[in-house]
C-alpha cells in the first residue's frame, strides 16, 4: 500500500508541476526565485519534448506503480483517477509539442511585457 500512496502522491505532484508550467509566469512576475525555476521547467520540457523524453515523475509514478503489492491495493481515489485523466490524455506527440512551443511562447511574452514595464516602456 505504501507504494500506491506514493504513487499517487506522484500524480499529484505531477499535476501541480504541470500547472505550474502552464501558469507560473503569473507568480514569476513577481519573484526571481519562482521565474528562475519556472523558466528551467520551462527550458526542460522543452528539450524533454524535442528529444521524446518523458517527465522523471512519469518514471518514478510507473515504478512505483510496478512495486506496489497487487493484493494489498485498494481500487483508487477519485482525485487521483481525475488528475491521471487530464495528465496522460490520449494525443499524439505531435499535439504536445505544438501545445508546449504555445505554452512556452505565451509565458515568454508574459515575462518579456513585465520586464519592458519594469524598465517603463
Amino acid at each position: 500500500m505504501t507504494y500506491r500512496i506514493l504513487a499517487d502522491i506522484t500524480v499529484l505532484v505531477h499535476f501541480l508541476w504541470i500547472v505550474f508550467l502552464i501558469a507560473g509566469a503569473y507568480w514569476g512576475r513577481k519573484y526571481r526565485a519562482v521565474r528562475n525555476v519556472h523558466l528551467a521547467g520551462m527550458g526542460f520540457a522543452l528539450v524533454s519534448q524535442v528529444f521524446g523524453w518523458y517527465c522523471p515523475l512519469t518514471h518514478l509514478e510507473v515504478w512505483l506503480r510496478a512495486h506496489q503489492d497487487q493484493a494489498a491495493a485498494y481500487a483508487g481515489s477519485f482525485i487521483v483517477y481525475y488528475t491521471e485523466k487530464l495528465i496522460y490524455i490520449s494525443v499524439s506527440p505531435a499535439m504536445i509539442f505544438v501545445v508546449t512551443l504555445v505554452l512556452i511562447g505565451i509565458n515568454i511574452f508574459v515575462y518579456a511585457r513585465t520586464l519592458r514595464q519594469a524598465e517603463g516602456h
